[in-house]
């Protein structure tokens, strides 16, 4: 189905004006679309593109038509054509970019432009399962253990070998540090995590039944892995 087949019922919509709400719109929004039925829809008036709920909308059975009124004026309508659950596929998606707007409505924008760029195009050279691994990395080396367990489990979910992650953690405490790696790494959940596949994998439960308790015990209702609450 396309626009052109909704389009006349986009106008009876429901309008959710979300440019300046203060705080996170992004749970209210979801039980709103998890209750509506197929042929009905929401219409979001935001500041910026927000190309983060795409794929969450659609993972939930919604297509999506988008219209730019001004620079700073994005209104997206959402359909629902089919009744889905959510996609659990693909974990941890950048709803964290919804909050910058609350700073700034040029900064959400920018915050948004630049996902698009670094995690998007189609420029990108290296697989998107090394770059996961390069921000698992990255986020360590900066202290962010919140951000290197989300790319581990993401990483993980897209088909990374637990030998992989082997290598990953051994050059984690090469370039970290052993103190470093005991007092702040092997606490972490990265490192609950990083376990959980590889107790997993010596007991013999399949791939599937290790990246379903991944995104159980892992997942955004982790207080140590959300973004938004």
């Amino acid at each position: 189905m396309s626009y052109e087949n909704w389009k006349d019922k986009a106008q009876g919509f429901q309008t959710v004006d979300v440019r300046h709400i203060q705080g996170s719109f992004f749970e209210g929004l979801r039980k709103r679309a998890e209750a509506l039925e197929v042929g009905e829809g929401l219409h979001i008036i935001q500041t910026f593109e927000p190309h983060p709920l795409y794929a969450v909308m659609e993972g939930l059975g919604y297509e999506h038509h988008t219209e730019q009124r001004s620079e700073a004026e994005f209104h997206v309508w959402f359909c629902r054509t089919e009744k889905k659950e959510g996609d659990s596929s693909a974990p941890f998606k950048p709803l964290a970019l919804l909050n910058y707007p609350m700073i700034d409505e040029k900064l959400g924008q920018i915050a948004v432009d630049f996902w698009e760029t670094t995690w998007q195009s189609e420029k990108r050279v290296l697989p998107y399962e090394t770059r996961l691994l390069l921000s698992l990395t990255n986020a360590v080396g900066a202290g962010r253990m919140r951000q290197a367990a989300r790319e581990l489990v993401k990483a993980y979910i897209h088909g990374v070998e637990s030998a992989a992650l082997d290598d990953v953690f051994e050059l984690l405490a090469w370039n970290q540090g052993i103190g470093f790696f005991s007092s702040e790494i092997g606490p972490s959940a990265l490192f609950q995590a990083y376990k959980l596949i590889k107790n997993g994998e010596k007991q013999g439960k399949s791939r599937e039944d290790i990246c379903s308790a991944l995104r159980e015990k892992f997942g955004e209702k982790n207080p140590e892995m959300q973004v938004l609450h």
